[in-house]
């Protein structure tokens, strides 16, 4: 089946008289014993369904958690002490910032490298025993080798994870390449409505899986049954937002390209972000975020609605992120309502 047609289908009741049509929300926390569930914290039907739809959807077999940074820190937590993690200088702030916290602790040591430069990549992982990787990074939109990076990894026995939250398992699966585990911010364009906190991880490795699921019992990062119910309800159109994002977000790339308060566009060819660098600086920039009337500034992405924001307003930023960068969610409203919105904040300032 493609793509589209297992998101709106993976994850259901089976077809009987009478049976709803979707999992329903089941608010358990205790279970009858004597059989594989027992208490909440280790299964739900609702998270179940859920994680079918994204395993089925990514190649492997999908685990739910609280947030996006819940499942980054248990990816994390497979990490020996002392040893090395390798991950993009411009990943995701969040996972940046954990790492950090764990070099700081003497948990594990980090290799910040240029993820675009797939010699130093491969170098690096000589080393490591985990290599962290986004393509595109975010917020920088850079793109790496996937296939030749995991690679490098695996030689030098290490895990190779693929977080895949801006290309989303419609446009990426990195399973595919070899990736052991693929991290999710279901909060995202998986959920794809703003509403939900939740985050996942997919393995196609069976004893990967289970010592992750042992940790999220132990841990207890575990989703909501509302939560989990809200994300399957987004996941049932994901192909259609995502494709309609994917076609603005060309078009904008396009238009921006062209206007003299564009300093440069950053888009890798595919996806619904999309970034750009102000050419008066980080002053025009902050101002672009409060002139618009559609656009709306705030922090998250992957909504039906376009967001934009300065990424550097966060002092955790990495430096190497252009002051005056704009990175913009882009939403599946009208693309010349989206347009003239941007045109007339983008005119503004050059006047």
């Amino acid at each position: 089946m493609g793509a589209g047609t297992r998101a709106v289908h993976l994850g259901r009741p089976p077809h009987q008289p009478d049976q709803p049509l979707n999992e329903p929300i089941t608010p358990a926390s205790t279970f009858v014993a004597g059989g594989d569930r027992e208490y909440g914290r280790y299964g739900n039907p609702t998270w179940a369904a859920f994680e079918t739809a994204l395993g089925g959807l990514e190649g492997g077999r999908a685990l739910a958690y609280s947030s996006g940074l819940a499942a980054v820190a248990t990816v994390l937590d497979l990490v020996g002490h002392g040893a090395t993690v390798v991950a993009p200088r411009n990943c995701y702030n969040g996972t940046i910032l954990q790492l950090a916290d764990l070099e700081a602790r003497g948990r594990l040591r980090t290799e910040l490298v240029d993820v675009t430069d797939t010699d130093a990549m491969v170098k690096a992982c000589e080393d490591a025993a985990l290599v962290w990787l986004e393509s595109p990074t975010n917020p920088a939109l850079e793109v790496a080798d996937l296939p030749t990076i995991i690679a490098a990894a695996h030689e030098a026995g290490a895990y190779a994870v693929v977080d895949n939250t801006f290309a989303t398992p419609l446009l990426q699966r990195p399973l595919e390449h070899g990736a052991d585990l693929v991290v999710h911010s279901v909060t995202k364009y998986l959920a794809g409505h703003s509403d939900v906190l939740m985050g996942a991880i997919v393995t196609a490795d069976d004893q990967l899986h289970g010592v992750l699921k042992g940790r999220r019992d132990l841990i207890g990062a575990v989703p909501g049954t509302f939560e989990a119910y809200l994300a399957l309800r987004g996941l049932r159109t994901l192909h259609l937002r995502v494709e309609r994002a994917q076609a603005n977000a060309a078009e904008l790339a396009r238009r921006l390209g062209e206007h003299p308060a564009v300093g440069e566009v950053r888009y890798p060819g595919f996806g619904g972000i999309v970034a750009i660098v102000l050419a008066q600086g980080a002053m025009a920039a902050d101002l672009l975020t409060h002139k618009t009337r559609l656009w709306v500034h705030a922090t998250s992405l992957g909504g039906v609605e376009s967001t934009f924001e300065r990424r550097r307003r966060w002092k955790s930023e990495p430096a190497t992120i252009p002051d005056a960068l704009v990175r913009l969610s882009v939403g599946v409203e009208d693309v010349e309502d989206l347009w003239e919105d941007l045109r007339v904040a983008l005119d503004d300032l050059t006047g």
